[in-house]
């Protein structure tokens, strides 16, 4: 099983990377985190008993702690506890990602929606990367909750930005159901390039031209990807790049916008955006099984999201590790081979250690 002196090591990596946490807080997190991904499983009791068996600890004294550390502050035991404060940690969670990164030039973010059946409605803003996405800012929601989206998504994206490195380009990729004029402008604000695809319904003209023609009629079935930079929407106008394609084997086009020149914009950076979906299933039933969770406080949620998203870290990291010493045609996700990674070494008694992520494996990027 883990050595001690590697949850040391562990616990030391989190309290680095999360300096505004009690020390107390960090070794729970790194101690939480670290069995959830070893185990591939987030319910409490099971890691409780994990962890107690490992360490030599009580059952209930395990649990209580790590429960204790989802819980607001009035919630817990004594008089000087302070619950975890979540959106102060997206910042240092994308720093602790990008310290791992080879390549901290280029970074390709995805916006999108997930749901916990009808109690829990999840915003996030994830890192993809190779089959896999990381969450680094998220804000959950009651199932029921109503009321606009669009601050939420700018005050994630304003969590996010100190941790970007300076001169890094940054590609955000939002499917048609977030496009908003708002959201697209705040992306730009940051210095960086949105890529959303829009629906057909609206108008669009082209660069100094005159007349207006419908989005439906821009593609047609079996057509070569285009793109030209014009208008979209007479009614509030985007000033933007169009990009079109509607393959054979799709029912609907794809129309996206972004501020990208036509010669610098790629649709293999749009095909990233599906890799976010990949990285939800590893949060659910293809890794953690997130959906068993009955947690109904959004806020405990929310920081129970955080121990899940250094979990799937740990995982990927150590699933790059091995692909780079196994066939990449295995076909496995990282996640999953970052799990089987760490079984074996639990089982050789070995140490695992983080490798560098290599570079997106796609055609260059634009200069």
């Amino acid at each position: 099983m883990p050595s001690q002196r590697e949850l040391d090591c562990w616990s030391d990596e989190v309290s680095s990377a999360f300096p505004s946490l009690s020390r107390t807080q960090a070794g729970v997190l790194a101690l939480y985190s670290y069995s959830m991904a070893i185990l591939c499983r987030c319910g409490l009791t099971t890691i409780s008993y994990f962890v107690a068996e490992l360490l030599g600890m009580k059952w209930e004294a395990v649990r209580r702690r790590m429960r204790e550390w989802t819980y607001e502050a009035a919630a817990k035991r004594g008089q000087q506890r302070r619950s975890v404060e979540v959106e102060a940690q997206f910042a240092p969670l994308l720093r602790w990602v990008m310290s791992h990164w080879q390549d901290k030039k280029r970074l390709v973010l995805a916006m999108d929606v997930t749901y916990l059946r009808q109690r829990h409605t999840i915003l996030a803003v994830s890192v993809v990367y190779e089959g896999s996405a990381i969450p680094v800012a998220w804000q959950v929601l009651r199932g029921e909750t109503r009321g606009a989206w669009h601050p939420l998504w700018v005050e994630l994206l304003r969590r996010l930005a100190p941790a970007v490195p300076q001169g890094c380009q940054v590609w955000v990729l939002c499917d048609e159901g977030l496009y908003s004029k708002r959201l697209f402008k705040q992306i730009c604000q940051h210095g960086w390039h949105p890529v959303m695809r829009i629906r057909t319904q609206g108008l669009y003209r082209r660069a100094n031209g005159r007349l207006w023609r419908g989005l439906d009629t821009v593609a047609q079935r079996g057509m070569k990807s285009r793109s030209w930079r014009g208008q979209c929407f007479k009614g509030d106008p985007l000033t933007c790049t169009l990009w079109v394609q509607w393959a054979a084997g799709y029912d609907q086009p794809c129309l996206l916008v972004t501020d990208l020149a036509p010669k610098h914009l790629k649709r293999h950076i749009y095909g990233l955006r599906s890799w976010i979906e990949e990285g939800f299933k590893d949060l659910k039933r293809g890794g953690l099984h997130w959906e068993q969770i009955k947690t109904p406080c959004p806020a405990r949620m929310q920081r129970l999201l955080l121990v899940m998203a250094l979990a799937i870290g740990w995982l990927v990291a150590q699933g790059v590790a091995q692909t780079q010493t196994v066939a990449a045609t295995v076909p496995l996700s990282l996640m999953r081979r970052g799990w089987i990674k760490m079984l074996v070494a639990a089982i050789r008694q070995e140490a695992t250690a983080f490798a560098f992520w290599p570079p997106y494996r796609l055609p260059p990027f634009p200069a």
